[in-house]
């Protein structure tokens, strides 16, 4: 064992550096940040609804962003074959645009729509690659993902359009607590350095 900065540790410091970097010396401002994430968070469980119409609302304002850079590319390139095709796509953008920002309800529904599509979709492959992967071990923890997926997915299609008022919300509010504990951590390892 390497002792190294009063803690026994298998790490050395040049490669504690190398990992942490600055964060080691800046490690409280991390950890701040993970308590306010896991605050809001925590603030939007209580709100789902008005996190779900804030997110379909600023995934519009950039939908709308990414048309008009979409539109300025399309001015730049004159002559190229695909040119109609890109500004078909930026056309594209700018009507879903619109569309989240004057109707967030069938936005977040039609989103919450296609979420659960994707978890059913992606439970179901994971479902496969667990049952591939049965001869070599390892497979339990893929094949119950997949399954968690699945049913996360069937619960929420369930509950549709409903789902959509809320889902979108308390997605964004696990991530923020998630993503908060994890700086929480992150910073403490970094402190332990």
């Amino acid at each position: 064992m390497y002792r190294g900065r009063h803690i026994m540790t298998s790490v050395p410091v040049l490669e504690q550096d190398a990992i942490f970097g600055e964060a080691r010396s800046n490690w409280a401002w991390l950890f701040g940040l993970g308590i306010i994430f896991v605050i809001l968070g925590f603030i939007g469980l209580g709100m789902t609804f008005a996190v779900t119409m804030a997110s379909v609302l600023m995934f519009g304002v950039l939908l709308l962003v990414g048309a008009g850079a979409q539109f300025v590319d399309a001015a730049k390139c004159k002559g190229w074959k695909s040119m109609i095709l890109h500004i078909l796509i930026a056309f594209l953008y700018l009507i879903a645009g619109i569309g989240a920002i004057v109707d967030p309800l069938g936005a977040s529904a039609i989103l919450t729509l296609l979420l659960a599509g994707a978890l059913i979709l992606i439970g179901l492959a994971r479902i496969i690659i667990g049952f591939q992967m049965r001869a070599v071990g390892n497979w339990f923890w893929p094949l119950f993902g997949g399954i968690v997926s699945v049913i996360l997915g069937a619960i929420i299609l369930a509950h549709w359009p409903v789902s959509g008022l809320w889902i979108i919300g308390l997605f964004v509010s696990v991530e923020l607590i998630v993503n908060g504990w994890s700086y929480i951590f992150i910073s403490l390892a970094a402190k332990r350095a």
